[in-house]
């Protein structure tokens, strides 16, 4: 049983170069090992150019989330004692500090939930993303070789 050196060399050229995508790659027009490996790398370089996005949250969200709901927590604790001024003007000072560091943590503890859930969902979102991209990318370097007269099977 005789087999053409050509195909041997693609067959090998398309599990080793497409060992992650686990893709054969059989040539259809007699093309060189030269020519198969030069289509490999062109179309591997114009589906890589398909565009990805890196991630987009940011380090330290949560921590920016409770500051900013502390500072909303003392306003709210501020403009609640000056509607009952007169109530709030006959506790002992102290008594206020309190009731403004009270009301400052529990918005804290809040604005650190929400920015967390927000943290959680751009993840969700990017990893969504991320595999979409791949997907196109796979798809763009599949068309691109069978533009080139290769059959790609997965």
């Amino acid at each position: 049983m005789k087999r053409s050196p050509a195909l041997c060399l693609a067959t090998l050229l398309s599990m080793v170069c497409l060992s992650a995508a686990a893709e054969t790659v059989t040539p259809l027009q007699g093309q060189s090992p030269q020519t198969i490996q030069q289509d490999i790398g062109t179309c591997r370089a114009q589906a890589g150019s398909t565009g990805s996005t890196g991630p987009t949250s940011q380090p330290g969200e949560r921590a920016r989330g409770a500051a900013t709901g502390a500072v909303a927590g003392t306003a709210a604790a501020n403009a609640r004692a000056r509607q009952h001024e007169e109530v709030y003007d006959r506790l002992d000072e102290d008594v206020q500090q309190e009731y403004r560091q009270d009301r400052a943590k529990q918005a804290a503890v809040a604005g650190a939930a929400v920015s967390g859930s927000r943290q959680r969902q751009e993840r969700r979102q990017e990893r969504r993303n991320a595999d979409e991209n791949a997907a196109a990318a796979s798809s763009a370097y599949i068309d691109c070789m069978q533009q080139r007269g290769y059959q790609v099977t997965p």
